[in-house]
């Protein structure tokens, strides 16, 4: 006769003749079954035509104990033994009846491609409606939290927000005005390749202002500043949540929203536009020195042309978006800032989501002000 045991799992086996007997004692639980499990596993069954389990010692038995008495019960049936189970009650007879007559839950059919497509379409559209709901309540907030620190100028934290105008603006500048200048450049060149098939060079000048003062110059000044700040604020903002930082500042009683929210948007509305004019002024002088480069038009005749080309119109009408775009990305970035998690990964999804959005908004809103402006005739 041979014992195995576990912290307090543990059988006896006994053999006579063709017979086996399985004494099982103590608490057959998850903690315990352990080696227990590896023993019942290497029971000897060939050549046994009669088993008996005696339960008659068993303290505990929850399901994992069920299942391992369960399981030897079928692996002796199988070799060809017939099974007696004694000892037991009627609570563990009814666990072991569960637990050796349930079956593994079916394979899912593979559903239609379409309707798992559309499934998913729509789960991607209630996302989108609620991420839309969240952002629309964050501008509610942004804008009752301005209100109460314009009535009280004194709240306003002045010195984090000429913070970040030099982190958002000034810093800015390089990325901005060669992008914006090599922007010019290409618009025209490119014209300039087209028009002349028609002999009409000269209204490259045309094209370049209008497009740049009107268009790019504001679309492209948004894109990367929502790449290059709105992903900042978001990333800030977000490792302060992971820090716990922010909660930090509501337990001395400050508002994150005014300390941390409100200095970044007004400091990214107050230079959206003059990075907008740099762009503008870099993205001619782009297109000025392809001219004369490609064309022989010189800058005199250039700046001639320009003048005859764009109005005061032309130029406000791409200066009047920054604000509102620059008041969109800052919101973004640190609304996913402030959606953060208290991991690492959280911090870069929300970062990256946040650029996301920015740029979408930014093309939408970009969208519709040409069709208002072409509405009134502007």
């Amino acid at each position: 006769m041979a014992g195995h045991e576990d912290r307090g799992a543990s059988f006896t086996e006994g053999r006579e003749g063709d017979s086996l007997v399985l004494r099982f004692e103590g608490e057959w639980t998850t903690p315990q079954v352990a080696l227990a499990d590896k023993a019942l596993r290497g029971i000897e069954a060939r050549g046994v035509s009669r088993a008996e389990l005696d339960l008659s010692g068993i303290e505990l038995l929850d399901t994992t104990g069920a299942w391992l008495v369960a399981r030897c019960r079928l692996g002796l049936e199988a070799a060809g033994a017939e099974v007696a189970v004694s000892g037991s009650n009627p609570a563990r007879n009814a666990l072991l009846a569960k637990v050796l007559h349930q079956q593994a839950p079916p394979e899912p059919k593979p559903g239609n491609v379409l309707v798992l497509q559309v499934a998913r379409l729509g789960a991607a559209t209630i996302e989108a409606a609620g991420n839309a709901k969240d952002l629309l309540g964050f501008l509610g907030h942004t804008v009752i939290v301005l209100a109460r620190v314009l009535s009280h100028p004194a709240r306003l934290r002045f010195t984090a927000m000429v913070y970040h105008m030099q982190k958002t603006g000034l810093d800015a500048l390089p990325i901005v005005g060669l992008l914006s200048f090599l922007i010019g450049v290409v618009m025209a060149y490119q014209g300039a390749d087209q028009l002349q098939r028609f002999g009409a060079e000269i209204f490259t000048v045309n094209l370049v202002g209008i497009a740049v003062l009107r268009e790019l110059g504001i679309l492209l000044t948004a894109i990367i500043v929502a790449g290059r700040s709105g992903s900042a604020f978001t990333a800030q903002i977000g490792t302060m949540k992971v820090n716990e930082e922010v909660d930090a500042l509501r337990t001395i009683g400050l508002d994150p929203m005014e300390v941390l929210v409100l200095p970044r948007i007004l400091a990214l509305v107050l230079v959206l536009p003059l990075l907008t004019f740099y762009a503008d002024i870099m993205g001619l002088i782009g297109g000025a020195l392809m001219a004369a480069l490609a064309l022989d038009i010189t800058v005199v005749q250039f700046i001639e042309r320009l003048r005859d080309a764009v109005t005061v119109d032309t130029f406000l009408v791409g200066l009047v978006k920054a604000p509102v775009f620059a008041f969109i990305i800052a919101m973004v970035g640190c609304y996913e800032g402030l959606q953060v998690t208290s991991s690492a990964e959280s911090v870069g999804t929300r970062t990256t989501r946040s650029v996301v959005e920015a740029i979408f908004l930014v093309i939408v809103l970009d969208a519709l002000f040409s069709i208002f402006f072409s509405f009134i005739g502007v």
